[in-house]
């Protein structure tokens, strides 16, 4: 599947008119509108290399960026949501999941296991958003539960990397709200072991998942940019009726405002969360 798949803010490829360039050699930035080679942008881990606009990823690729190559180990892959509600709309429930588990390859919007930042062993979970939007349902929250309880009982350090436009899955109703209360329950169990929580936000955190797991971390940190917030801000102008102050819910006006810790470049993200795991580092096993 390419890199620059679904979401509005991505790379667009340039088709190009000259019959000797293949295409694909071309990508569009959508927020400085300039063009780069597409080999480039790729090397930069899928920043514009002119103005420095972060993609988004899929959880795989998250991973290889972050994780010491060849250390991560999946937990709970095989696990797939069912259709509790018999969900039926212009799709139904069951032939969503389906057309997403084809396009992207995974059997829900998070991965989660284990594996090694710059040798520090850490819990790490990750969502897609390419995946019915990396919303949470009830395989999310308890992929991403049972990553936290197995990092309190190992004394690990717990990584979760969110990417999520759609909050809490509709589909499965009360069942997928009941996951933002357990995994924030787990991540109390962990606190209360001595661990720390780091959460990653990246472009977009929004809804259940911004109002759960994602917003209570011990330390928060955010890509360039990021929406973040729980509604949209056409929905709160619309409820509000007023105007949103300019950038109202990127990163850099959630730091202004107090709700971050840090804003972190994707290049210097490892090197990062190494050194803040490394600070609390346990015992090896």
């Amino acid at each position: 599947m390419s890199l620059f798949g679904k979401s509005q803010n991505t790379f667009v490829r340039v088709s190009n008119k000259r019959k000797n360039i293949p295409d694909g050699v071309w990508l569009k930035c959508p927020e400085c509108d300039q063009p780069s080679y597409t080999k480039q942008v790729e090397d930069n881990q899928s920043v514009c290399p002119k103005c420095g606009y972060h993609m988004n990823l899929t959880a795989r690729q998250r991973i290889d960026f972050l994780i010491d190559e060849g250390t991560f180990v999946e937990m709970d892959k095989d696990m797939m949501s069912v259709d509790p509600l018999e969900f039926k709309g212009v799709k139904t429930y069951k032939d969503k999941l389906a057309a997403d588990q084809k396009a992207t390859g995974l059997l829900d919007a998070a991965i989660t296991g284990y594996g090694m930042i710059n040798g520090i062993k850490v819990g790490l979970a990750v969502t897609d958003s390419q995946f019915i939007m990396g919303s949470m349902g009830s395989v999310v929250g308890e992929r991403i539960t049972r990553a936290i309880e197995y990092a309190t009982k190992h004394h690990l350090p717990m990584i979760i990397v969110s990417g999520s436009g759609g909050g809490a899955r509709m589909y499965e109703g009360c069942i997928s709200l009941m996951q933002m209360a357990k995994t924030c329950a787990a991540l109390t169990r962990h606190g209360k072991a001595g661990c720390i929580y780091i959460s990653v936000l990246t472009n977009p955190t929004m809804g259940g998942i911004m109002a759960s797991f994602a917003g209570v971390g011990d330390i928060i940190m955010a890509e360039p940019k990021a929406l973040l917030g729980f509604a949209g801000p056409r929905v709160i102008e619309q409820t509000v009726r007023q105007k949103l102050p300019k950038g109202f819910q990127t990163s850099e006006f959630m730091m202004a405002h107090g709700m971050l810790d840090m804003i972190v470049v994707r290049k210097d993200m490892k090197a990062t969360l190494a050194r803040l795991t490394g600070y609390v580092q346990a015992p090896k096993d």
